[in-house]
């Protein structure tokens, strides 16, 4: 017996009006597919938008694919919008939408708020949930202390489906889960305080990284179900962690099932290739001046932060999204109303999105990879900004990558490289990025990127980490970068888990987890990330040494830092150098330490001497080792932090890969007090809610 589609919505006039004005931020409780009671009767309810379609109906298993059963309703109100009840299917159906367009084009599409996907290639949308009985609302109470711009914030940028795999079955993905009961102890032995995710909403091609996205509103199947990828962020608030979600607003693949002429019509993109084709990429770039289009995009980044209790979205491809001319020739673009080269649709588009998400969450952060010099891009809105809250400063990464990867004997004519960084290092609040961009297509591992032998290519990586952990900017390193793997990242195997082994990437891991333990525990790093008040230089015109000194400054003087560095293989004896203050400066991190497989070059501290020096009051002879960099603070309790970490933590994993599979009580932050209380972002009743 055939089933009928009858009449019911979840829109109100208000929904709809809200929705046509682009100011609807929750369209995720109205679209898609919502399995509920109707009548006394369970089944599901379909809601699409289409307005150029002269039908649109459901199929699946339930109906045998058959695009004349279930043909859904379009609103009365020229709203586009399409929708029904459909009696007796539920949670786990395989469905999609057949569209056929007013010039009778007929396309089977993906559901654009479908809450769950087939795995690929498979390209069903499934009737799923989001209800799940969240037990973090202890971290969630207090997430604005550790997502503060006056705190410390390490990332740990990471790829689900090439962090780890089974040993023994290397091509098989693992479940969210159990990623999960690997990572934690990990990041908690790192020391990082977030992990960010590249994009894990569903994408069709798995070399897309999740960057070509078919999927917006769920989580990529590959690795389980939603309830699944909630259980890896619970844990990991559990444990003290952040998490970061990696989210593309700037373009969508072609792909026949996905937002493209979604209903026979350049319905979420430009019909124009010169506004709506993205020629880098091959894809298709959103219409922001659609007030339906920029409700969807500001509904999923809601979505995110809300149902899956996201701390932070990195927003991809933001210069791509602001200039009308990127990666364009002359001639292939379209100049705005004033003739210039900015979109303009697109920067309302940004600033509407940061003011939605920041008066929705004042405690999370969104975080632009932005790489020109448009102003303003982390500063709010209501003073001419674009509202982030932070910016990825890809000056800074390509400076010292290049400066790093010269042999030091020419380093001296390029010094310039590591210093111009602070000419414009507080125009904006800045997150320095060493991210999976920078090791991969030809590009080199990290340790490749080093000049030298062996142990002068390690020497140099441990520095660059010391000189990027102590400048001023928050941090943020792609996995496999904290133990120095010697080979490009591949995302179709686990990273080379085995090289921890050997002493020269071990050194490499334990320098990292040093850092973050100075980062975390000294003031000095993090109070003034985004002021000069917290910088100062000492020496930064020493080319022909090779030598840069400078202070990091807290709030209170008695937290101030002084490092020093000394960028060549060649040991600098008696060096004398300024110092901020008189005293005696202990040596708290020393990157040639032998824990880091270093020389082992050991100065513990200096006196200071009233000795005026480099237009300073005092000053002090150092030994500085070769490719090292030294911190120092003045009087503090005498123990270096390599040992204040190994105090501190639990026994260090052999290998990740070797990591107990057994569950691990999840540890809670310090600082948080325990809640017999869960958190739910949803009611109780399961089937009347998504």
């Amino acid at each position: 017996m055939q089933r009928s589609v009858e009449i019911y919505s979840l829109f109100t006039d208000f929904d709809v009006s809200l929705f046509r004005a682009g100011k609807h931020h929750k369209l995720y409780e109205k679209f898609g597919s919502h399995a509920l009671l109707h009548n006394g009767n369970a089944g599901t309810y379909f809601a699409v938008w289409a307005p150029n379609a002269d039908s649109v109906s459901v199929i699946g298993n339930f109906n045998g694919w058959n695009p004349y059963s279930h043909t859904l309703l379009v609103r009365w109100d020229g709203s586009g919008i399409w929708e029904g009840f459909v009696p007796g299917i539920g949670v786990g159906e395989l469905y999609k939408y057949h569209i056929r367009s007013y010039q009778g084009e007929m396309s089977e599409k993906g559901d654009p708020f479908a809450l769950q996907c087939e795995q690929p290639p498979k390209t069903a949308s499934v009737v799923s949930t989001t209800w799940y009985e969240w037990d973090d609302e202890d971290w969630m109470q207090v997430r604005h202390e550790h997502n503060g711009l006056n705190k410390p914030i390490a990332v740990y940028e990471m790829h689900l489906g090439s962090w780890i795999r089974d040993p023994d079955n290397p091509t098989k993905l693992l479940n969210y889960r159990d990623i999960a009961d690997k990572l934690i102890p990990y990041i908690i032995e790192a020391g990082f305080t977030h992990v960010e995710l590249l994009p894990i909403m569903e994408h069709p091609y798995y070399p897309s990284w999740g960057y070509q996205l078919t999927g917006y509103f769920a989580a990529s199947s590959r690795y389980g179900s939603p309830q699944d990828l909630m259980y890896l962020i619970e844990q990991l608030h559990r444990s003290g962690i952040g998490v970061v979600l990696d989210w593309v607003p700037s373009h969508f693949p072609g792909d026949a099932h996905g937002l493209h002429r979604f209903d026979g019509t350049h319905l979420y993109e430009h019909e124009d290739p010169r506004l709506g084709y993205h020629p880098d990429w091959s894809s298709y770039i959103f219409n922001y001046g659609r007030n339906e289009v920029r409700s969807f995009l500001i509904s999923n980044a809601i979505f995110w932060l809300e149902r899956y209790h996201v701390d932070g979205l990195r927003v991809d491809a933001v210069a791509s999204m602001l200039y009308l001319d990127y990666s364009r020739n002359e001639g292939e673009w379209i100049p705005n109303e004033y003739g210039g080269r900015e979109n303009l649709q697109a920067v309302g588009f940004l600033k509407e999105l940061n003011e939605a998400v920041y008066g929705y969450f004042p405690d999370v952060q969104t975080i632009a990879e932005e790489s020109t010099s448009w102003p303003g891009v982390s500063r709010p809105v209501y003073g001419g900004g674009l509202g982030f809250g932070m910016k990825w400063m890809m000056g800074w990464m390509h400076d010292t990558l290049a400066y790093f990867g010269r042999d030091p004997l020419f380093r001296q004519h390029h010094h310039g490289q590591v210093t111009f960084s602070m000419l414009y290092a507080f125009h904006e609040n800045f997150m320095l990025p060493i991210s999976h961009d920078e090791v991969v297509h030809g590009k080199g591992s990290m340790v490749q990127k080093m000049p030298g032998d062996e142990w002068q290519r390690f020497a140099n990586l441990r520095t660059l980490y010391l000189y990027m952990y102590t400048h001023p900017g928050t941090k943020l390193l792609f996995m496999g970068c904290e133990f120095g793997q010697t080979s490009e990242w591949n995302h179709n195997q686990s990273l080379d888990w085995h090289l921890m082994q050997y002493e020269p990437h071990r050194g490499v891991f334990e320098l990292i987890k040093s850092l973050n333990y100075l980062y975390r525990n000294e003031p000095a790093l993090y109070e003034h990330s985004f002021s000069a008040e917290g910088f100062e230089w000492i020496e930064e015109g020493d080319a022909p040494n090779s030598v840069l000194a400078y202070v990091r400054k807290g709030i209170r003087r008695e937290d101030d830092l002084f490092i020093i560095l000394n960028l060549t293989p060649v040991v600098r004896y008696s060096y004398r150098c300024g110092l901020p203050a008189q005293g005696e400066w202990t040596v708290l991190l020393n990157s040639d330490d032998h824990v880091y497989c270093g020389s082992d070059a050991q100065q513990l501290s200096v006196q200071a001497e009233p000795i005026r020096w480099m237009n300073r009051e005092w000053s002090a002879k150092f030994t500085l080792p070769p490719l090292a960099g030294l911190v120092l603070k003045r009087n503090p309790e005498k123990q270096p932090v390599r040992n204040k970490v190994l105090q501190s933590e639990k026994k260090p994993l052999k290998n990740v890969g070797e990591a107990s599979q057994e569950k691990k009580k999840p540890v809670k932050p310090a600082n948080v007090t325990a809640s017999a209380s869960k958190r739910r972002t949803t009611k109780k009743n399961p089937i009347n809610n998504n």
